[in-house]
């Protein structure tokens, strides 16, 4: 099993933010080094298209490799590398996980290898927090009672008409697991209608009509997407500086 993150330098959220220094460690270099911990990884790739990103991963020790500026995804990008190196599974580990826990990458492979049919899944978490719950840059997810997602969204769902945030109320968490036949077809189906509406990938599989088995969190992260959610990386490593 190989675990790749794919990273590019133009975020448009955050420009750079790969390389935005948590306690004096790059992003990325703290991403790269979460996923090697984890026992079910054999391999641990970062995927960029800017050497300003791979320098620092190859200088802590890590693996980089050069792949394609016109990539629309990180899925792309991960597709790109699954074309030249082989595995049974492919973890794709969002480049703005600094705090990923190795548990839950464990988790998810274990998913994978229990349940043959399992094409894709990724992670998600419990929302505690009524701002998280209302911030479009979180992604929410609901399930059905088999674990399978039914749909992702900016928005806060599942809608409570009698007000409140609902207890069953779920984050989604940027890693994926993929088998390689299903990631190769994947990356080369079009980009869906609700894709380009709410500008999550995901989508894509749920409207061509594929199965997302959601694995829950055993520890739930920082996901940096913003400014203020880069602070509170900070805040949250000691970092002194932020």
């Amino acid at each position: 099993m190989i675990a790749v993150v794919p990273a590019r330098y133009g975020s448009s959220r955050l420009p750079a933010k790969a390389l935005a220094e948590i306690a004096g460690v790059p992003m990325i270099v703290r991403v790269w080094r979460q996923a090697s911990k984890a026992k079910s990884i054999a391999r641990v790739i970062v995927a960029t298209d800017d050497e300003r990103i791979a320098a620092p991963v190859r200088a802590a020790g890590g693996e980089a490799i050069m792949t394609s500026p016109e990539h629309a995804s990180g899925t792309d990008r991960l597709a790109e590398v699954a074309s030249k190196i082989v595995a049974d599974i492919y973890l794709g580990v969002q480049g703005d996980q600094p705090f990923i826990a190795p548990d839950d990458l464990d988790a998810l492979a274990e998913a994978m290898r229990a349940d043959a049919s399992i094409q894709m899944a990724t992670l998600a978490t419990p929302i505690i927090d009524h701002l998280e719950w209302t911030d479009p840059n979180k992604v929410k997810v609901v399930c059905s009672a088999d674990c399978h997602a039914l749909y992702f969204s900016r928005s806060p769902i599942p809608h409570a008409r009698d007000g409140g945030m609902p207890k069953e109320a779920l984050r989604h968490i940027g890693v994926y697991a993929y088998r390689r036949d299903f990631l190769m077809k994947f990356a080369a189906l079009p980009m869906g209608v609700l894709e380009s509406i709410e500008k999550l990938e995901q989508l894509r599989a749920l409207e061509h009509g594929y199965v997302i088995r959601v694995v829950r969190s055993v520890a739930p992260s920082i996901e940096v997407d913003t400014a203020d959610d880069l602070s509170r990386a900070r805040e949250a490593a000691g970092d002194s500086t932020r």
